[in-house]
């Protein structure tokens, strides 16, 4: 047993030493560089010094990473909702990398707001996630793929924990959901292709996609927009335990986010790519059981971390 646990542990550690060659020369367009894992992995790569095409939304924070960085990146501006964004992207990439192709194509673009209970949201807060998470990301992805062929490379997907259990309402699970449907699909159709496609999920950690806005302004605003009737059914008390709740949530959340930008660079670097990284210990100690249980048991458990509205059975 012991012999087999140093050949396990060998083998895996080759896997991950074992890395692709020439990265000095190779291509890598990265979506949502303004901050959090973006921004960092834009930064790593740089160090490897890999070439980095960084996509921001904004201009201030493509100007804050071009300063922090060297010649090697290159930014541009980026709303992956918007097509003839996306196409103008696409077309600036295809003149970076010519005959060469695109190593690697990193969709870590993405919000996590409005979320809630769902009977708390129109359709119009689902729509607001769910184009930048999934619809965004499939569109850059379609544009981007005869290029990643055409280098043999590979694709990046950000998906989340909440990709594998629904631990909240609104779009962000219902959108990481789609991306984990979505890059099974392709990683199937392009493995004839030599190109790889993995997915990132990631625990709780602490980015911007919690936007900058206080979590009980936001669940506050969501309350008083509620019809009476639905804000009756619920409580006060359930809106002020389920609020809590979230703000206990965010709190506990892991502010070094390298654990997850270090799963990504793996994922590009590697010869040996993984399907999927769970990085943080509550991805693989908390959602992942959670979602291989049977689903009565995971509902079971999920329940009692939620509050009882005033017209429960």
């Amino acid at each position: 047993m012991a012999a087999l646990t140093d050949l396990s542990f060998m083998y895996r550690w080759f896997k991950n030493c074992n890395l692709v060659r020439n990265l000095s020369e190779k291509y890598v367009f990265i979506t949502g560089c303004d901050s959090g894992f973006g921004n960092l992995l834009a930064k790593q790569l740089v160090d490897r010094r890999m070439r980095v095409l960084a996509a921001c939304l904004t201009e201030e924070g493509a100007q804050k990473l071009q300063q922090d960085t060297s010649y090697q990146l290159q930014t541009i501006l980026l709303d992956v909702t918007k097509t003839e964004s996306i196409k103008a992207a696409a077309q600036w990439v295809r003149d970076q990398v010519g005959e060469q192709g695109l190593w690697a194509l990193v969709n870590n673009a993405g919000v996590g707001l409005p979320s809630g209970p769902n009977e708390w949201l129109t359709k119009e807060d689902f729509v607001k996630v769910i184009n930048v998470n999934l619809v965004g990301l499939i569109e850059v992805t379609l544009h981007m793929l005869p290029m990643v062929k055409k280098a043999r490379g590979r694709v990046v997907n950000m998906s989340s924990s909440g990709g594998r259990v629904a631990v909240i309402g609104g779009g962000y699970c219902v959108s990481k959901f789609g991306v984990e449907a979505f890059s099974d699909s392709i990683r199937r159709e392009l493995h004839y292709f030599g190109v790889k496609v993995s997915i990132i999920e990631p625990g709780n950690y602490r980015t911007s996609i919690l936007g900058k806005e206080g979590m009980e302004t936001r669940m506050q605003k969501l309350w008083e927009r509620l019809p009476p009737e639905t804000r009756d059914s619920y409580g006060e008390e359930y809106f002020r335990i389920y609020t809590d709740k979230l703000k206990n949530m965010m709190q506990l959340a892991e502010p070094r986010i390298r654990d997850v930008t270090n799963s990504m660079e793996h994922a590009i670097v590697s010869r040996s790519p993984r399907i999927r990284y769970n990085p943080g210990l509550d991805a693989k100690l908390l959602y992942l059981p959670l979602a291989k249980l049977p689903t009565p048991v995971t509902d079971f458990i999920l329940s009692r971390y939620l509050p009882r509205p005033a017209d429960s059975v």
